[in-house]
């Protein structure tokens, strides 16, 4: 197929080609709670615990789901980390990202230090930290009676890849290189910018945005979550996490109330329908550049009860299906 249609990929390419298994990012949260994700060259692997470790030290529930404060200050989290996510991540094997740094309290605080609560952040003036040195994918989650959960997502990227079928073997190639950075400042199809971290080299992984997890409680499984949604993936598993851990959420009410997400750039916070006006008006006081838009990823949950009882949701913003016997 690659001959056929003048592609660059050779049979020595996918000889060569091996799957690497790579240790999973486990960080803890609060004191009773540890959280598995995919580590790099998924981006989620950093953003996921520097979100989360934003908010560890901030009172959430009294601020209140769906506050103008709550929003406000989970969108500059997002913010920032994006911004993180432009210039420090890339596939290990070529770029030495400095994920220690980056998710270490000391540096979050940092981040954190210019955060004005009464207005919105600007992405024009805000960069990466200083380090000294389609939505088109697939999601499933499932846990059995042994204790065995399994988050994982896979992906073609944007709608059916690069819409080339393989003659005869019925299966579509993915269109997963616009995930590299072409050239500096230029967005994916995602709109996600990048820099040397995410070049484009031969065998080199390109940043992802998936970020399939498990949340165990007292070292037992808690949650089994994940989501496609290209960037949305990663603001969607945390404010699903957020829902849950910190406003006591329902599964059914962390995965189907309205979701927003902000990825530094473009500077614009993105909400779906059913947000109050008031909270909508009250943020684009502060300075925010609200953009209506559908759907924002399709977020799949599992949640067992320390009885291993099981409640599962699927999201209603899509075709999901949530089953089990």
């Amino acid at each position: 197929e690659m001959q056929r249609g003048n592609g660059l990929i050779s049979y020595n390419d996918l000889k060569n080609y091996t799957a690497k298994q790579r240790e999973p990012m486990i960080f803890p949260y609060k004191k009773e709670y540890s959280i598995v994700t995919m580590p790099l060259p998924s981006s989620g692997g950093v953003l996921l615990p520097q979100l989360m470790r934003m908010m560890e030290g901030r009172d959430l529930r009294a601020e209140g789901f769906h506050s103008v404060a709550s929003i406000h200050l989970m969108t500059e989290a997002e913010r920032l980390a994006y911004a993180d996510r432009a210039k420090y991540l890339g596939d290990p094997d070529f770029f030495k990202s400095p994920v220690e740094k980056l998710i270490s309290y000391q540096y979050l605080q940092e981040r954190m230090a210019g955060f004005n609560p009464d207005s919105a952040g600007n992405s024009e003036q805000v960069k990466a930290g200083i380090i000294p040195e389609s939505e088109e994918t697939t999601h499933l989650d499932t846990y059995d009676k042994e204790g065995n959960a399994v988050s994982i997502t896979t992906t073609l990227n944007n709608w059916y890849g690069c819409k080339t079928v393989v003659g005869g073997a019925g299966f579509f190639l993915n269109d997963e290189m616009d995930d590299f950075s072409m050239k500096p400042g230029v967005p994916t199809m995602f709109g996600a910018i990048g820099g040397k971290a995410n070049e484009i080299r031969p065998g080199k992984r390109m940043l992802s945005s998936m970020t399939p997890t498990i949340v165990l409680k007292n070292d037992k499984p808690f949650l089994v979550v994940g989501t496609p949604g290209g960037t949305t993936i990663i603001t969607s598993v945390f404010q699903t996490l957020i829902n849950v851990l910190e406003f006591n959420l329902s599964p059914d009410d962390a995965v189907n109330k309205p979701k927003f997400h902000h990825q530094w750039e473009p500077d614009a916070l993105y909400m779906e329908k059913g947000f109050p006006d008031t909270v909508i008006s009250k943020l684009r006081e502060m300075g925010y550049r609200i953009e209506p838009r559908s759907a924002i990823g399709r977020t799949e949950l599992i949640q067992i009860s320390p009885t291993g009882s099981m409640e599962a949701v699927a999201d209603g913003r899509g075709d999901d299906a949530a089953e089990g016997y």
